[in-house]
């Protein structure tokens, strides 16, 4: 795993630029559309080069997301049958995805998150951000969105080594929805609710699918030990 994220930190170093670049668009425009000083600063001789090791860094972690999510399925491998291992398969199949998915949403609701929480300056200040602070902001949104979009799938794994139930995950519904309104209300500006609606509405189906899968997984398990234990009876009948 650690080799694949540094291979894919070596290809992200000639990316880290141009990605640079778009995460501080949302400044720029801060400045163009508000009439204030508004930029990203390198407060240390060292904050430049940092900076790109990072940007490089978190697409490393992002290219190499199939190995890792892969080693995640591994560790749970273990507890499962021989013929449960091959929903490692379908494992990777919906979580790769959705994970560049979220990683997608979280791009594209960040710049909606910076304008308003620049916005509570009063008109006369200027916004002046660390490029550090501001660059690990802007990244562990985009990556936690990211990983949010994944979460569905590890109910999914949960129930199958029995350790959630179908019944558990739907009667959490409610606070499962509550959750993801809550995120999507600090992701997006209180103005721009279809910001808001256009991010929750895939988590919360997201949620139900898994809640589904999972109820299938539960029926066919309790349908595979009442015919074992109607098994049992027979032979001590017998």
């Amino acid at each position: 795993m650690g080799l694949s994220i540094v291979l894919g930190a070596v290809g992200g170093w000639f990316l880290a630029d141009p990605v640079w670049a778009a995460l501080s668009e949302p400044v720029m425009e801060i400045a163009r559309e508000t009439n204030r000083d508004a930029d990203i600063n390198y407060t240390s001789v060292t904050e430049a080069f940092d900076t790109k090791v990072a940007i490089s860094l978190v697409l490393g972690i992002v290219m190499a997301a199939p190995v890792w999510l892969y080693q995640v399925w591994a560790f749970f491998v273990p507890a499962l049958k021989r013929r449960e291992r091959r929903y490692a398969v379908g494992f990777l199949a919906a979580s790769v995805p959705l994970f560049f998915a979220g990683v997608t949403a979280g791009w594209l609701v960040l710049p909606n998150i910076v304008v308003l929480l620049t916005s509570f300056a009063p008109d006369q200040s200027s916004t002046l951000l660390s490029a550090k602070i501001y660059l690990d902001f802007a990244l562990k949104l985009v990556v936690a969105v990211g990983v949010g979009f994944v979460l569905p799938v590890f109910l999914v794994l949960l129930n199958v080594i029995g350790v959630l139930s179908a019944k558990a995950i739907i009667q959490g519904w409610r606070w499962a929805i509550v959750t993801i309104a809550l995120f999507t209300a600090l992701a997006t500006p209180a103005a721009d609710v279809v910001s808001m609606v256009l991010l929750a509405i895939p988590m919360i189906i997201l949620y139900f699918v898994a809640a589904g899968i999972a109820g299938i997984n539960d029926a066919r398990v309790a349908k595979k030990a009442a015919k074992l234990l109607r098994g049992a009876d027979t032979g001590s009948d017998g």
